[in-house]
């Protein structure tokens, strides 16, 4: 599919090394303490969240179905970049392969465009719930989420392919080593040989694109939502709508600041060490705070994560 550029007496470049954490070069070890066990809580939240809305009926709604995607699209997100930066700690030979690097790449990038139309989606599907809601069964049937997930992916699809191929298209010889601890954009465009400023306008556009559009349809979906709550007549039904709402708008706030500042300032004099640190914490630290915010805190999901365990610790006793 990719394959590294070629010509006369020039190295080929057949593997990257990453030097994410090399300034950390004794603390390596206790970083694999403190990020496995939140890696493997990740899991186990994001399982738990997954199972619960399958099992249990009550949570057979669009709400539930949109956040049961988006748990299983941040565990394989995190799948893709965690596991590898978890060897690499313990590892004297911090290596990908060029393929390799540009499946990481396109993979993570997927996952990630289509984690922000996803979360568009969830405002639209919040709007319905409060500006319509005697239509919101017919407005938001089974086929219309499908359909907004398909659009998701295909969308997230699309934009990863072009963006992977326009970086691995790009000549890379000599220079090997990537300042960062998984194969993101702006760490491999900086060892590429050459690019055009025209290829980086056109990365920073796409980017942009899968940033600013959803993000736009969200600002629409919640001005529309703030309108329609403030005319409640019950403080009761204001704080209710509020508290469905606050929770979605927390994970946009950090999503996108964090994918912002990363992905809408591709510049050579932007901190490598910095990014890196932006990096652990959105794929970290935000798929382990998302399914606390989302769903442990929810009242409904509690209520249905118990019915589940307490059918399941009845089952061996009939």
């Amino acid at each position: 599919m990719y394959r590294p550029w070629s010509g006369a007496n020039e190295t080929l470049v057949r593997e990257f090394v990453f030097l994410g954490f090399s300034s950390l070069a004794g603390l390596q070890r206790l970083l694999f303490i403190a990020f496995l066990p939140l890696y493997l809580f990740t899991l186990g939240t994001n399982a738990i969240i997954i199972s619960t809305i399958m099992l249990d009926r009550a949570l057979h709604t669009p709400m539930y179905f949109f956040l049961a995607v988006l748990s299983c699209s941040e565990t394989c997100y995190t799948f893709v970049i965690v596991p590898k930066m978890l060897v690499d700690l313990l590892a004297q030979k911090k290596t990908i392969s060029f393929l390799g690097c540009a499946i990481q790449m396109f993979t993570f990038l997927f996952l990630g465009c289509s984690h922000s139309f996803l979360l568009a989606a969830m405002g639209y599907d919040r709007y319905v719930a409060i500006c319509n809601p005697l239509r919101y069964t017919e407005l938001m049937g089974h086929r219309v989420c499908v359909g907004l997930v398909g659009a998701a992916c295909a969308c997230g699809f699309t934009i990863a392919q072009i963006i992977t191929s326009m970086v691995f298209h790009l000549p890379f010889h000599s220079s090997n080593q990537l300042h960062h601890f998984f194969c993101d954009i702006s760490p491999v465009l900086k060892v590429a040989s050459h690019h055009t400023h025209l290829s980086q306008i056109v990365i920073i556009m796409l980017c942009a694109l899968v940033l600013v559009v959803p993000l736009l349809l969200i600002l629409v979906s919640y001005i529309h939502i703030i309108s329609a709550i403030v005319q409640f007549p019950s403080t009761l039904g204001r704080y209710k709508a509020f508290s469905t709402c606050a929770s979605h708008l927390i994970v946009v706030i950090i999503h996108y600041g964090c994918a912002s500042f990363i992905y809408l300032r591709l510049k050579s004099t932007s901190s490598s060490s910095q990014d890196a640190l932006i990096s652990v914490s959105y794929t970290i630290l935000t798929p382990l705070f998302n399914p606390l915010i989302y769903s442990l805190r929810n009242k409904d999901f509690r209520s249905a994560l118990r019915r589940s365990v307490e059918r399941t610790i009845s089952l061996p006793q009939r």
